[in-house]
């Protein structure tokens, strides 16, 4: 059964927690597939995941890349999964209508856009309403990730 989390971004923004969030699952031989609502904010991620680190580095690529299906990290605006990853991340308000092939589908939301928050409620109920486990995750004062 497909976990589904849901991360609150308050203290960090996205470029600081999604870089991360890849490193934990790549650790763990989990392939990814990173879902944005854009064109430009899949460029801007690639930019990101190249440049977010001196000391680290993510394997990655964006689905218009002939060499996706082999990237363990695939960036994209669709709902295909290039390379056959088994954890989704959802940012910006994206969405997929199937879950159940992925072992965890991860949304990722600003906290402090009220219109993100709403949407991430929407897409808690629906993926509740489809019977998925449902967990939130928000960060303490020291910025780890802590189960609500």
């Amino acid at each position: 059964m497909t976990e589904v989390h849901f991360y609150h971004l308050q203290r960090q923004p996205l470029e600081r927690a999604l870089p991360q969030l890849l490193a934990k699952c790549l650790e763990r031989g989990w392939r990814c597939v990173v879902q944005a609502a854009s064109d430009e904010r899949v460029d801007a991620l690639d930019q990101l995941l190249w440049t977010y680190s001196d000391a680290s580095f993510l394997p990655h690529g964006t689905d218009r890349e002939a060499e996706a299906s082999e990237t363990p990290v695939v960036l994209t605006t669709g709902a295909g999964n290039p390379n056959g990853a088994e954890v989704r991340f959802f940012v910006d308000g994206a969405s997929a209508d199937d879950l159940k092939s992925y072992r965890r589908a991860i949304y990722l939301f600003d906290g402090n856009d009220p219109e993100a928050v709403e949407a991430a409620r929407d897409q808690w109920k629906e993926a509740q309403g489809e019977g998925f486990e449902v967990t939130y995750w928000r960060q303490d004062g020291d910025g780890r990730w802590q189960k609500a």
